[in-house]
């Protein structure tokens, strides 16, 4: 692990950086420097709807500064967040900064059972056989959970019923544009890939997951490397030691 790496996490649809606050507390407390910044397309909010390219610009934004700070950076995604953490990189991993005289950048990716779709693919391509019916789209064209005790049973699906409805309570209401917009570039090509495969996922279903990393693996022609648990869809809040566990051994082959 380098000594000056730093943590970021493009987060899921409808979560806020909440989802991931025990993780973080984990790591920080170790030492670790993590970001966990609210993307644009998460929060219902006046104006236009956000899309992919404005996460997109965000995640950039913010890994060009740190990586200008001369940090390395391992850039975690989870769900929808494989996709915008794909396009961020663009001329952002280290090896690219090198080129052009520049210290700092993306040194591995690291996908928590993520929306990682090819060139010219949409999100939204990728759960096509996934199970629905638990979203809909309000008057103003924001996505929402209406039942709240269904999304909890697909969401949180290892929790109790009354807990897995308390948490998926705490999401927000998200853009459905970011799921209609295509994959322009491949960052999973840039640098090394992890993947935490969760197992019990009944929102990006096991069968999604591996074909997500079949293609990463024959578009870049390497190898991903893969942890499966037994977990459900937001294992950051089921399983948090496991998913600190991960995240600690991604930070090691950085």
């Amino acid at each position: 692990m380098a000594s000056n790496l730093t943590i970021v996490l493009s987060t899921g649809s409808f979560c806020t950086p909440a989802a991931y606050a025990q993780p973080f507390a984990a790591l920080t407390s170790q030492g670790y420097e993590f970001h966990i910044p609210q993307l644009l397309t998460a929060g219902k909010k006046p104006g236009p709807l956000p899309n992919l390219a404005d996460d997109t610009a965000m995640l950039s934004a913010l890994i060009t500064k740190l990586a200008d700070e001369d940090k390395d950076i391992l850039l975690l995604a989870h769900s929808y967040g494989g996709t915008p953490a794909s396009e961020s990189i663009k001329g952002l991993s280290k090896a690219e900064r090198e080129k052009a005289g520049k210290k700092g950048g993306v040194v591995r990716l690291g996908f928590m059972t993520s929306l990682v779709p090819p060139i010219g693919v949409t999100a939204g391509a990728l759960m096509a056989d996934a199970r629905s019916g638990y979203q809909a789209i309000d008057g103003d064209g924001w996505l929402y959970l209406p039942d709240l005790a269904l999304a909890g049973q697909i969401v949180f699906s290892s929790l109790p019923p009354e807990e897995a409805t308390k948490e998926v309570a705490n999401f927000v209401q998200h853009s459905p544009l970011c799921f209609a917009s295509e994959l322009t570039y491949a960052g999973y090509k840039d640098v090394p890939v992890s993947y935490l495969f969760c197992e019990k996922d009944e929102c990006v279903p096991p069968s999604v997951q591996q074909a997500g990393i079949d293609m990463i693996e024959k578009e870049s022609g390497n190898a991903v490397d893969v942890t499966r648990f037994p977990c459900d869809h937001v294992p950051s809040v089921t399983a948090p030691e496991k998913v600190v566990d991960w995240i600690l051994a991604t930070a090691a082959k950085c």
